[in-house]
């Protein structure tokens, strides 16, 4: 076995052995997290961020974020999207922040005015501080993180490599859901949500990050699956990862890899030579048969509930009357605050008020777009739309990056039934933002940065 092979198969294992370890020793989920954040900063300061080292890190953070909250090993419920920022202020004041970045600098004017509403507007028993916060992190971390990293040069193995580190932590989270829940026909008895599959913890969340996971590790069997071993490594943790995704019940995130893996293969396709399509057409059929050996293996593992729960029945076979679980109704209520508060919006976190006072239940958002709408009002709009046609911009001006179309609909579906509640869809969104090298190595362009 060749060296490079021996040191992925033990990165895997040591991943894998942290999940384990957390969960036979629940201490050591504190011990893991606090040490990512003191290492990672070590280790920006010590090499200067020379190499992107400080998206390095942002990027284990990101990928550790739903192991850390299912099991509180964070120093706080929301320092992961805090962490990412950090972490992108010292990458930042090595390398600089764009000097063109002009779109995202103007995003975060747009979010200003809502939060000086906000302070007038709350309930005057809300804690203002932590639940303006708690609304406007996720959008802040898209912001800082696209100031870092908009028309920056990377290499399309520093890409693999910052992947890589975000998928990391998912295998450690895949090995946690193992011991978790073992036996699955125990647990599997309806077509909801399964929280008994998913840590104990939120399954939108958790299928969100191993939709991500899904997605890097098949682009690994794609792009950097060099030997046969290296392979079948990858399409073993790739099947794990998907299976255990599958068994949370939530669709949003596996679809989300799903369309991921799909877009990625019909780019390569498209710009591939002759003999880059004929090797391609292997890699589908490949891959075609492995997802079809995950559903196969799930629908038998859960007792076709799984076929039920896609196709939006329940446990006897009957459709269900919503399709989204209750959340376009707190999406109307939304664009009806939104047509009331056309100018300003209700004010962040407003939204979950009013709803509260009208229905007499608390219910937190679902959806980012309608959220931005209806605590941001035209604001709002303009900041989603700056959001949306920026990146297609960069497409149109570099059509050779794989990755930004996945990334871009990452963001997109996920903020559309997850928010931005984690600081996965905000760091990948920035990610989109690269310049992609295939040949050469990238240098610093002290006349294109500018440092803070």
């Amino acid at each position: 076995m060749k060296k490079e092979e021996l040191l992925y198969l033990y990165l895997m294992l040591f991943h894998v052995g942290i999940g384990m370890v957390i969960y036979l020793l629940p201490f050591t989920s504190k011990l893991y997290g606090y040490s990512i954040f003191i290492l990672g900063g070590y280790y920006i300061i010590k090499t200067q961020n020379r190499n992107n080292e400080a998206l390095m890190a942002a990027a284990y953070v990101v990928g550790s974020e739903v192991l850390l909250r299912m099991t509180g090993g964070n120093i706080s419920y929301e320092f992961s999207k805090y962490g990412v920022m950090i972490f992108v202020f010292m990458g930042a004041y090595f390398s600089g922040f764009s000097r063109n970045a002009i779109p995202y600098w103007l995003f975060l004017l747009l979010l200003v005015p809502s939060v000086v509403l906000s302070t007038f507007v709350l309930d005057y028993d809300t804690n203002i501080r932590t639940t303006i916060a708690f609304n406007i992190s996720g959008p802040v971390c898209l912001g800082f993180a696209s100031l870092y990293t908009f028309r920056r040069t990377i290499t399309l193995s520093q890409m693999n490599s910052l992947l890589l580190c975000i998928g990391l932590p998912i295998v450690s989270t895949t090995a946690y859901l193992t011991l978790y829940t073992p036996n699955i026909r125990d647990v599997i008895t309806s077509t909801q949500s399964n929280y008994a599959a998913s840590g104990g913890f939120g399954p939108n969340q958790v299928a969100t990050f191993l939709g991500l996971g899904m997605f890097v590790f098949f682009s690994r069997i794609i792009l950097e699956s060099r030997t046969k071993f290296m392979l079948v490594l990858n399409l073993i943790i790739a099947f794990n990862i998907s299976y255990r995704g599958m068994l949370t019940f939530s669709r949003g995130g596996m679809i989300t890899g799903f369309l991921m893996i799909v877009l990625l293969l019909g780019f390569l396709y498209l710009k591939s030579n002759f003999r880059g399509k004929v090797k391609l057409n292997y890699i589908f059929v490949m891959i075609g048969i492995a997802l079809l050996l995950i559903w196969g293996y799930t629908s038998v593992q859960t007792g076709g509930l799984i076929n039920k729960r896609y196709a939006n029945q329940d446990s006897q076979g009957r459709e269900k009357s919503s399709k989204f679980t209750g959340r376009e109704d707190i999406a109307k209520s939304e664009i009806k605050m939104f047509l009331e508060h056309p100018i300003f919006g209700v004010g962040v976190a407003k939204g979950a008020e009013v709803r509260e006072n009208e229905f007499g239940t608390f219910s937190a958002s679902h959806d980012e777009i309608t959220r931005m709408l209806a605590e941001h009002g035209s604001f709002g709009v303009l900041a989603l739309l700056l959001l949306l046609f920026t990146p297609l911009f960069l497409f149109l001006e570099n059509q050779f990056n794989m990755f930004l179309l996945c990334f871009l609909t990452f963001w997109f579906l996920t903020i559309n039934h997850a928010a931005m509640r984690t600081a996965a869809p905000a760091f990948v969104y920035a990610l989109a933002l690269f310049n992609i090298n295939l040949v050469q190595t990238p240098t610093a362009n002290k006349e294109e940065r500018t440092v803070i």
